[in-house]
């Protein structure tokens, strides 16, 4: 059964990937590859962590290319371990902007995972919409498929859904009135999706 370690960028740092020693109990913390070994390590939003991405990448290239890692005592000994860890990097960088050709050499698959087309969205946003115990209004969704769209040249992502349906939720619960839709509510929810591109008076 393989088992997932998943980390956000801004919470990964170097140090995590290397023995932790806890001088009071005397003993090392495992990194965090180890612990998911025969598993996955996905590190989820690179590129938003304090050291940059290459530096991260860099640390995991001998293992990456050997399946062994090698780790440090604190008396500077030094020893091997197996690694065999599948090791899922997601961002939403384009890869030429955190990575040199070194790196992109090495990981073998980049899969572009794209926004989904307009049945898929409504899918998402149906499911979403269940879930989240939020009855669906056909005028408030053609209000946002026709009207709101277009100002973004159709560009359908798969977080939108959940953002201004979490966003209605939240209107309706502050305003005391049960879950429901409208193409006011939808307006309402869209404008907290962007932010206008405007000079802000200090």
């Amino acid at each position: 059964m393989r088992t997932s370690n998943r980390h956000h960028g801004g919470e990964l740092s170097l140090n995590m990937l290397d023995l932790v020693y806890n001088p009071t109990a005397k003993t090392y913390q495992a990194p965090l590859q180890l612990k998911s070994t025969g598993g996955i390590f996905i590190v989820d939003d690179l590129g938003r962590q304090a050291e940059p991405p290459q530096a991260l990448v860099n640390r995991w290239i001998v293992p990456l290319e050997e399946s062994k890692d090698i780790l440090s005592l604190q008396s500077g000994e030094k020893f091997e371990v197996p690694f065999d860890t599948l090791v899922i990097f997601s961002t939403n960088f384009h890869p030429n902007e955190i990575f040199d050709t070194a790196v992109l050499r090495r990981i073998f698959f980049k899969i572009k995972i794209d926004g989904p087309n307009q049945e898929n969205y409504l899918k998402i946003f149906a499911m979403v919409a269940r879930k989240r115990a939020m009855p669906l209004c056909e005028k408030a969704l053609v209000h946002l498929l026709k009207v709101k769209y277009p100002t973004i040249d159709n560009t359908y992502a798969n977080y939108q859904p959940i953002f201004l349906i979490d966003q209605m939720i939240a209107i309706c619960e502050f305003e005391g009135k049960p879950n429901h839709m409208t193409p006011e509510l939808i307006d309402r929810a869209w404008a907290n999706m962007f932010v206008k591109d405007e000079h802000i008076v200090k």
